[in-house]
């Protein structure tokens, strides 16, 4: 009985994927802040009339209903979708913020597991959007950054920044420190190069433990030089590739435009 009342209640979601099912249906991969990443299947939803072609739509907060499972199987992967309904939100997204937009989902879809839900990353993915709507270069990236930080922390792969992993002694601000996938903080006295000061990771870390995203742009803001290929290099190492589809993409829209005058 729990079960069904439990989606038979509205689910907070975006759109992060979709797929075609037949002529005129879609299997859709939802991230939920209730159940954590979702498929459903959107039977009719390609149909010229239907409501939900403008309501599927990514980086559109909505409020989704479930019914039963598509295969009629209790332990069935897919859910059939109920109903759809746009929630409100910034405008879509556009240009290199659209890139962005679907860098994010593409880390979504490849390190979130299903039905493990987060909801301070749904928050933290819901503000990431609306910085990038309304963004220039550096906000976005640094929307970005405090993204990814966000992500490792939820799913268990951030190490604690204000730390030395191996001995437990707090980070020194003068000191410099390397974070290591399989390693933690690790002291680099000396380096200069994919390093971070104890300075900025005891700043990243409290603004984690505070959970304001917005502190957390505004501390990225400040290091993107720092955390940018700290993080690149942890989404590497757990993602076994540092050639996102997206970023691939971005990279040769970017070598087709004509060369500013």
């Amino acid at each position: 009985m729990a079960s069904r009342v439990s989606r038979a209640l509205p689910l907070a979601a975006f759109v992060l994927h979709s797929y075609d099912w037949s002529e005129s249906s879609l299997i859709l991969d939802l991230f939920t802040r209730e159940q954590g990443r979702i498929a459903v299947a959107a039977k009719g939803a390609k149909r010229p009339f239907s409501q939900l072609r403008g309501v599927l739509l990514p980086f559109q907060r909505i409020a989704v209903t479930l019914g039963r499972h598509a295969s009629g199987e209790e332990g069935a992967e897919v859910s059939n979708l109920r109903g759809a309904d746009w929630t409100g939100g910034p405008a879509m997204l556009t240009g290199a913020a659209l890139f962005s937009g679907f860098y994010l989902n593409e880390l979504l879809m490849k390190l979130l597991a299903r039905h493990d839900p987060h909801p301070a990353l749904f928050d933290a993915y819901a503000a990431t959007v609306a910085a990038l709507g309304d963004a220039g270069e550096t906000r976005g990236q640094s929307a970005l950054r405090a993204f990814e930080i966000v992500l490792l922390r939820e799913i268990g792969l951030l190490p604690d920044l204000g730390t030395e992993t191996a001995t437990g002694r707090p980070v020194l601000a003068e000191e410099r420190y390397r974070v290591l996938a399989d390693a933690g903080v690790v002291a680099a006295p000396g380096a200069t190069d994919a390093t971070a000061s104890g300075a900025t990771l005891a700043t990243v870390q409290a603004a984690l433990a505070g959970g304001d995203i917005a502190a957390l742009q505004r501390v990225a803001a400040r290091s993107l030089a720092e955390l940018r290929p700290l993080l690149r290099a942890q989404l590497a190492y757990h993602l076994g590739t540092d050639s996102l589809r997206t970023r691939r993409v971005m990279l040769e829209a970017q070598a087709l435009m004509p060369a500013s005058t």
